[in-house]
């Protein structure tokens, strides 16, 4: 398995997407890339920790290249917005491809340069190695399962366009 970690606006509705793309074995939702220890939700949205909303996905290889999971997650975000998503607005929204695995690098930077061809505006995704995930609060774990009529700002129907 690998591990890459995705920050594509209001972690809620990016999980679900994220882990209907066949290959992805599991994911989870966390703060990522800030500036304080196990933040809470309330630090992250009101108290500035500068953390992202970001997804953990874990994925077999061998069944999903990293490439073709970055042009699944650029499908789903709009990379030219800054800190911003949807409706969603703030540091917290932003969009990023965080690594653990230096080896990764290539193939993002070569994701990035292909989306960017396709825009007249630079990317706005951050692309660093990860510095610290914090796991978010169990409430916010697979949060659109439980909580099927809640908000996101994916479009419904990109959840179906996630497994093809």
């Amino acid at each position: 398995m690998k591990t890459i970690y995705l920050a594509g606006g209001c972690f809620w509705g990016a999980e679900k997407y994220l882990s209907l793309v066949p290959g992805v074995q599991s994911t989870n939702v966390g703060y990522a890339n800030g500036t304080t220890e196990h933040p809470s939700y309330e630090d992250v949205k009101y108290r500035h920790s500068g953390h992202a909303e970001t997804v953990r996905v874990e994925y077999d290889p061998k069944a999903l290249t990293l490439s073709r999971l970055l042009a699944k997650y650029f499908e789903a975000i709009d990379p030219v917005s800054v800190n911003q998503q949807g409706g969603d607005i703030g540091e917290q929204y932003r969009t990023g491809i965080y690594y653990t695995d230096e080896e990764d690098l290539p193939v993002i930077e070569e994701a990035c340069r292909q989306v960017a061809k396709t825009y007249d505006r630079p990317l706005a995704v951050e692309v660093k190695p990860l510095q610290q995930y914090f796991e978010a609060e169990e409430y916010h774990q697979k949060y659109l399962e439980k909580n099927p009529e809640g908000y996101c700002h994916i479009d419904g129907c990109m959840f179906e366009r996630a497994k093809q």
